[in-house]
C-alpha cells in the first residue's frame, strides 16, 4: 500500500491472530459498508522478549517492513518505544506513563508538528475493574487520544474470544504509522 492511500484511512480493523510462541496482528481497511477491508499491515512480536522490538510488515508474506517500534530500555516499566519507518527513519514515540496507570492506563504518544498526545482509558470502573478483578482481564477497554483537548484518535476493544480492535482517527495530521504502532502496543505491552 502506498504511504499516501494508508495516511487517508479513518479507521482501521486491527486483531490477533492467536499463535504459540508469537504474537501476530493484522491491521485491515474499513469498507465502505463497515466491514473488515483489505489488509494494511501484519505485526509480529516475539512473547517474552526483554527489549521489546516490533516490525510491521506491508502483508503477512513479511518481505517489506513498513515500520517498526523498539523499547529504549530492558524491561521498564515506564519504557520509551521509538516509532521508525522501513528505513529506520524516526516518525515519532510512545511512552508509557507509569504512574498515572497505576489506576488507569495512560500513554504518550508525540510527533514532530503535534502537541503531545495523550491516551487514557475511557472508563474509570473498567479500568480499576480490570486491575483488581485478574480473571476480568478480557473485559473490553477504549482508550481515547486526545492533545490540547481534541480528541486525535481513538482504540476501541470489541468483545469475542480474539483481540479485536476498531481504531478509528480524527485528526488528519497524525501519521497512521504511528497510530498503528500504538494500537499494536496496546494488545502486545498494555498487561507489562
Amino acid at each position: 500500500m502506498q504511504l499516501d492511500t494508508l495516511q487517508h484511512q479513518q479507521q482501521f480493523h486491527v486483531r490477533q491472530r492467536i499463535r504459540m510462541m508469537v504474537n501476530q496482528y493484522e491491521v485491515h481497511s474499513v469498507a465502505p459498508d463497515g466491514s473488515e477491508g483489505g489488509l494494511l499491515a501484519f505485526a509480529q512480536q516475539k512473547r517474552l522478549a526483554f527489549k521489546e522490538q516490533v516490525t510491521i510488515y506491508t502483508d503477512d508474506s513479511k518481505q517489506q517492513p513498513l515500520l517498526g517500534f523498539k523499547a529504549r530500555q530492558r524491561l521498564d516499566l515506564g519504557a520509551t518505544y521509538d516509532v521508525t519507518d522501513h528505513a529506520g527513519t524516526p516518525i515519532g514515540l510512545f511512552r508509557k506513563d507509569f504512574a498515572q496507570s497505576l489506576l488507569r492506563s495512560t500513554w504518550h504518544v508525540e510527533q514532530a508538528g503535534l502537541p503531545q498526545i495523550t491516551g487514557q482509558e475511557r472508563s474509570m470502573p473498567v479500568a480499576l475493574l480490570r486491575r483488581f478483578v485478574d480473571s476480568l482481564s478480557w473485559l473490553p477497554y477504549h482508550f481515547d487520544f486526545t492533545a490540547d483537548g481534541q480528541p486525535v484518535f481513538s482504540v476501541i476493544k470489541k468483545w469475542g474470544l480474539r483481540d479485536r480492535y476498531v481504531v478509528e482517527v480524527h485528526n488528519p495530521q497524525i501519521d497512521r504509522r504511528l497510530v498503528i504502532a500504538m494500537a499494536i502496543g496496546l494488545d502486545a505491552l498494555q498487561g507489562r
